[in-house]
Order: C-alpha cells, then structure tokens, then sequence
C-alpha cells in the first residue's frame, strides 16, 4: 500500500480497534469481534495496492463476497479511516465483472495561511497634521 511498513502496520492496527460498526441488525457484543476480523481481513488483502475481484478477495480471506463488499464501503468512511477505494470493469465491461484498488487517504490540505486584520486608521483628529 505504501512504502512504509510502519504506515501500514499502523492503519492495520486502527482498522482492527477503530471504527463503530451499525445496522439494522448489529448488536454490537455479538456482531464487533466477527466484523472487526473480517474488515481487518480485507484491509490485510488489499494493503498492496493490487487490483482485485471480489472472488479474489474472497479466495484470500474465506469471507462472503456480499460481506467483502460492505468491508470495502466501510474503508470508505472517515470512521474506518476513508481511504480511497477505486473501481474498474475487468474484461468485457457488458459482463459487469469489477476489480477494486484500496489506497491510503490523500493528505489533507494544508490550512490557507490567515489573513492579516486590516490596520486601523486613527481618526483624522488624532493624525499629526504634517502641514501646520
């Protein structure tokens, strides 16, 4: 994924401890310890940046395409660390067959520097007369 291993062991980390998990049917004592393996699971599969298909991803990890979908789109979210997933058609396109790309989120822009306040004038009371 990049570069740096440190990075990556470092964002693999916040993945398996990090982001809240919900739905309609989540309860979070029984639904965490399996979701936070499985998108670990599939941060794990995509951290080097290589393109792949559900299928592939499923052979990787045992997990359920269906299930490997919703990992993808939570890596999405800031929660889960809103890293950039990209997707393009594998082969014919009129077979909607995909493969998908997980990269680190972009960093963020730096802040615009301030704008000085303008300077206040004194009144024209206050100003010397320069010509007295």
């Amino acid at each position: 994924m990049s570069d740096n291993i440190e990075d990556d062991l470092r964002r693999m980390a916040l993945i398996a401890s990090g982001g809240r998990f919900n739905g309609d049917d989540y309860v979070p004592t029984r639904d965490d310890p399996r979701l936070r393996l499985q998108v670990f699971r599939v941060f794990a599969c995509m951290v080097g940046g290589r393109w792949l298909t559900l299928k592939e991803i499923a052979q990787q990890t045992g997990d359920p395409p269906a299930s490997i979908s919703a990992q993808l789109r939570h890596l999405r979210k800031p929660r889960f660390g809103a890293y950039v997933l990209h997707k393009r058609h594998r082969g014919d396109p009129a077979h909607g067959y995909y493969e998908y790309k997980l990269e680190p989120p972009a960093p963020p822009e730096p802040a615009p520097e301030p704008t000085p306040a303008p300077q206040r004038r004194a009144p024209p009371e206050a100003q010397p007369d320069l010509f007295a």
